[in-house]
């Protein structure tokens, strides 16, 4: 048996190594030639997963190790009986720390605030969670929810009146909500100049173009981890962005390893077999787990914390010289995703014992542990 990786999946080998032949091969580049003796398949958001893809071929299992499937064609897979996993909520702390770890670098009275969040699936429910946790007023808006799901439910144009607007959605183009700009000029405008947008889901989820025409003309704090069309962006939209990244904010090293576990497992579903290998077998902790006292001012050095485990600044610093600097920034992109340092996330870190309980409470409500 041959099975066929995305490059940029975490321990591959020890995960998948026992169970078959591994080939490894970039994501964006996989082909039906070199499909032509795998039966299995697994891969990130970047390849699209289809007829084109598979046709011919014996694989007879696709495995990605993200939350959204929207680059798999699951009728496709369905006629063909090709049996399929993917990896719901892998990442999703890892995008809420990004979100958190966008606004602290904003210096953004994010814990004093009106947060918004289009889209409470796994990620955005999980930020949800955490939000209410912190004693954070919070508006939804996710037309697949109802009332007794969540309570704070409203319609877009209210989420959109918040001070702090979170997309999560997946993207999609057909059914009765469709997701594909979502957010255009009229949408947009609804915002007020001084809120902050983020969007860590899915790029085409707000119109580039749309977006560009507003900050060409106003202030509005942006957070782009997604962009349409890429990995080539839209190059004039990046030097109105406040902060920006290359589609990394699910990229902690802790949830890309879950995210691996979880494909495996499902996987070793497939071939009737149990599976041996674990996220503790091969995810060591660090060797200086423990912050440096920063002072016990609330809520100003939550940011001080949050910086020392996860500094989005520098991704945004690395992001833009890239851009700029590369006679092919697509090709710059996909290298930064694929030779991303590696971030753990909150929980690997122990508070210092001097921080205060009210900022600690709060500091572990975010994730970060107390020293005991």
């Amino acid at each position: 048996m041959k099975i066929t990786i995305d490059e940029n999946i975490p321990y591959a080998q020890e995960f998948f190594g026992s169970l078959a032949d591994i080939q490894l091969l970039p994501g964006r580049e996989i082909t039906n030639a070199d499909l032509q003796d795998s039966q299995a398949l697994i891969v990130r958001s970047v390849t699209r997963v289809d007829q084109r893809l598979l046709a011919n071929t014996p694989v007879n299992f696709v495995g990605t190790c993200t939350i959204g499937t929207d680059h798999l064609d699951l009728s496709y897979f369905q006629e063909h009986d090709i049996n399929w996993s993917s990896a719901p909520g892998c990442n999703a702390n890892s995008v809420v720390e990004y979100v958190i770890s966008a606004l602290s670098a904003l210096n953004a009275p994010w814990i004093t605030s009106t947060v918004g969040i289009i889209g409470c699936g796994n990620v955005g429910g999980a930020l949800y969670r955490k939000l209410k946790q912190l004693g954070i007023k919070c508006r939804v808006y996710d037309p697949f929810l109802s009332d007794g799901q969540c309570a704070d439910l409203t319609d877009l144009e209210i989420v959109l009146q918040s001070n702090v607007i979170c997309l999560h959605t997946p993207l999609t183009t057909t059914g009765p909500h469709p997701t594909f700009h979502l957010l255009g000029d009229n949408e947009l405008e609804l915002i007020a100049d001084d809120a902050v947008l983020i969007n860590a889901g899915r790029g085409a989820v707000i119109d580039n173009q749309a977006l560009y025409r507003q900050l060409t003309q106003r202030n509005l704090k942006v957070v782009l981890d997604v962009w349409e069309g890429e990995p080539n962006i839209m190059l004039k939209l990046l030097d109105h962005v406040s902060i920006a990244t290359p589609h990394i904010a699910g990229y902690s090293y802790d949830g890309k390893v879950a995210g691996t576990e979880m494909i495996y497992s499902a996987l070793c579903k497939h071939l009737s077999r149990l599976p041996t290998v674990k996220v503790g077998d091969v995810l060591r902790e660090l060797e200086s787990p423990a912050l440096h006292w920063s002072g016990n001012r609330f809520p100003s050095d939550i940011y001080a914390y949050v910086r020392q485990s996860y500094d989005i600044l520098n991704d945004d610093k690395i992001f833009r010289a890239s851009q700029m600097n590369s006679i092919s920034p697509g090709k710059a992109f996909d290298e930064l995703r694929k030779n991303y340092p590696i971030r753990r996330e909150f929980a690997n870190y122990y508070l210092p014992t001097q921080v205060s309980d009210r900022l600690k409470n709060s500091l572990i409500a975010i994730g970060f542990r107390e020293l005991h």
